[in-house]
């Protein structure tokens, strides 16, 4: 018995080749799906592993050298040019043998006909979802990603490029008083905490901590013990009084950070009473903290719940807690804000940093991971 295996894009050109190199009396005995490995796995196609067998009885005809089981992109491109060079051949077979032939010509050019009619654009769309899928990204802006795709031969450097308009970043020197807001759970405290590490040991400036996030249960002991440690200025504010009277007290400093309590994005009264807060402390940056673990579907939601708090640049959290990062494009696109922070990690004050564009698109196309 003859066995052979064939990596093949789709069953038709299996069924193709299979006839050729073993003759109609083969037999299919398996098949399984396998892809390429590494990046190129995304912009190539899902290939077929199918294994066929032919009793040993007679010699298969044989047309081409078997080619090796190691998939290529190109593999269906190969089939049908080899295809066309066999129909184009004078072949010189005994009288029965050639009718054989020109009878399975025939056959042939109708799968050929139905390859290059339907194969391409389905396995174009399925290697789109299935792109879409592997770098969680928001099935909403599905039409975008189409249009990238189809229109580019280099679908990657076209990602790239479509991600470059996307991905805004904000290199401002951050001073005077600076507001992060946002919903619970997206770690402001700790950011908080960082980016006043950073700032006062780092960069040497004169920093100090304002918290009203009096709601939640050692908050305000994390951000003194925090304060303590770095020697800043720490106050806690509860009403709008108080909170311009802290900010007054911290007139000589050169940066004033200001923890704010998460609010829901869907409790109007909530997000209108921190408002108050943020007009009252009159910030000269306000900041918008986000998780990269929240869903794509609740992004939209939370954005526009903040809205009314006019902030004006990104801080995208957690990093570290997730291995895809698709959920940084829909924060991107939803808000059109610049990045300003990334945060990786629980280190203070080390796991803050500012990214830079390319870095951002690497971990959005999962070239890298944190």
């Amino acid at each position: 018995m003859i066995i052979k295996k064939y990596v093949v894009k789709n069953m038709n050109e299996a069924m193709t080749r299979i006839r050729y190199e073993l003759g109609k009396d083969a037999i299919i005995i398996s098949q399984r799906k396998i892809r390429q490995s590494g990046f190129k796995k995304y912009f190539s196609p899902k290939l077929i592993e199918v294994t066929a067998a032919l009793e040993n009885t007679t010699e298969p005809m044989k047309t081409q050298k078997a080619q090796s089981t190691f998939a290529s992109s190109d593999v269906l491109k190969e089939s049908v040019e080899s295809i066309k060079a066999i129909m184009n051949k004078d072949v010189v077979k005994p009288k029965e043998e050639k009718n054989i032939l020109e009878d399975e010509v025939k056959e042939m050019k109708s799968i050929l006909n139905e390859i290059l009619n339907n194969t391409k654009g389905e396995d174009n769309e399925d290697l789109l979802l299935n792109y879409v899928n592997s770098l969680d990204l928001n099935p909403v802006y599905l039409e975008e990603f189409r249009r990238v795709w189809n229109e580019a031969e280099d679908k990657e450097e076209a990602m790239k490029s479509y991600l470059s308009e996307v991905v805004q970043i904000s290199n401002e020197d951050i001073n005077g008083r600076v507001v992060l807001v946002g919903p619970t759970g997206v770690g402001k405290t700790t950011t908080i905490a960082k980016l006043a590490g950073k700032l006062a040991l780092m960069d040497k400036k004169k920093v100090g901590l304002i918290t009203i996030d009096t709601y939640r249960i050692g908050a305000v002991e994390q951000l003194k013990t925090y304060a303590e440690i770095m020697n800043i200025p720490f106050r806690v504010v509860i009403t709008i009084k108080e909170m311009e009277e802290a900010i007054n007290s911290m007139t000589d400093l050169d940066v004033v950070l200001i923890d704010t309590t998460g609010r829901s994005s869907k409790n109007n009264m909530q997000i209108s009473e921190l408002r108050a807060f943020v007009q009252k402390a009159n910030p000269d940056h306000t900041l918008m903290v986000m998780s990269s673990t929240t869903k794509n579907k609740d992004v939209k939601m939370i954005l526009k719940g903040y809205e009314q708090i006019e902030y004006e640049k990104l801080i995208i959290t957690k990093l570290d807690e997730t291995s895809s990062y698709g959920i940084i494009h829909t924060i991107l696109k939803e808000s059109n804000k610049p990045v300003a922070f990334l945060t990786t990690g629980q280190n203070v004050p080390n796991d803050i940093r500012i990214p830079s564009k390319d870095e951002i698109i690497k971990l959005i196309m999962g070239e890298d991971s944190i």
